[in-house]
């Protein structure tokens, strides 16, 4: 039987979404972003304490946390010791965002579930578990498709001056960043993937332009060519996306879909839904 009183948690690097349920009602929270690569337990706590505990009027039962980062037992424990200290009598189940995609984008179902936000991944479900994992090696080597990945071409072209004259005034007129503050920031920034990652809105602000379009369709591509095309299950499941890429530039999984002859299935801008479902159901 499902707690009486649960907390479903789905954490990127950026953001992390909580939905309070309490017998019959539900709440969701924002607060920043959880991930053991980035932050300590301490920091952790800190965040719940700021940013969600004002929001909770009565002690979980249990609390579902899925997170970027948290396929190693380590980081697992990075996550549980940031929450222990305010909820001591709280069940706490951690998870990867991967298992959490998987569970809200296919249910109980078999598929092939894909993330595309500030860093990508993807699986093979077969309806209880992760059959099949393409290693993701994060933003530094890879990250294909993602907000990052993208981040990167944009700021390639921009360094570059392969942008005509119209997109570099834009992006003199958007960002004004000097050559060496970008190097700062991403060699030094506390962030580098949310910093690569925020030049997505430089793609989503000029769209039509065949170099915005060029970076979009050949970023997303390498994940279909890198990540979907080593798993045959592609050609006979559907192909599920989650993450804001996913959800900005879906006409983009669309038609990159439909050239590869790829069923694809759900794009949610977040698994929340499916996860709320999933566990109801348990």
């Amino acid at each position: 039987m499902a707690a009486k009183r649960m907390i479903i948690v789905d954490s990127g690097a950026t953001n992390a979404t909580f939905t309070i349920i309490d017998k019959g009602t539900q709440q969701q929270v924002t607060t920043h972003g959880m991930s053991p690569y980035f932050i300590d337990a301490k920091g952790i706590t800190k965040i719940l304490e700021e940013e969600l505990l004002p929001h909770i009027e009565k002690t979980p039962d249990s609390i579902f946390f899925y997170g970027a980062g948290c396929a190693t037992p380590a980081n697992k424990k990075i996550i549980k010791e940031g929450f222990k200290p305010l909820f001591k009598n709280t069940d706490i189940e951690i998870d990867t965002d991967l298992m959490g995609a998987a569970k809200g984008l296919c249910g109980n179902t078999k598929g092939v579930a894909c993330i595309l936000g500030t860093g990508s991944n993807s699986c093979v479900f077969n309806g209880k578990k992760i059959t099949k994992n393409n290693p993701s090696p994060g933003f530094i080597l890879a990250d294909e498709g993602s907000g990052s990945y993208l981040g990167k071409r944009v700021l390639q072209y921009y360094i570059y001056k392969t942008f005509d004259d119209e997109l570099l005034y834009k992006f003199n007129e958007t960002y004004n960043l000097e050559y060496r503050q970008i190097l700062d920031k991403i060699y030094r920034g506390e962030f580098p993937n949310k910093f690569l990652a925020g030049f997505t809105k430089f793609l989503s602000d000029n769209r039509g332009h065949f170099m915005i379009e060029n970076i979009l369709e050949d970023g997303i591509s390498d994940f279909f060519t890198q990540h979907l095309f080593k798993y045959g299950e592609t050609w006979t499941s559907p192909v599920h996306f989650t993450g804001s890429i996913s959800w900005h530039f879906k006409d983009v999984l669309l038609e990159l879909s439909q050239s590869y002859e790829i069923e694809l299935g759900n794009i949610m801008q977040t698994p929340m839904e499916g996860l709320i479902a999933y566990h109801k159901k348990q």
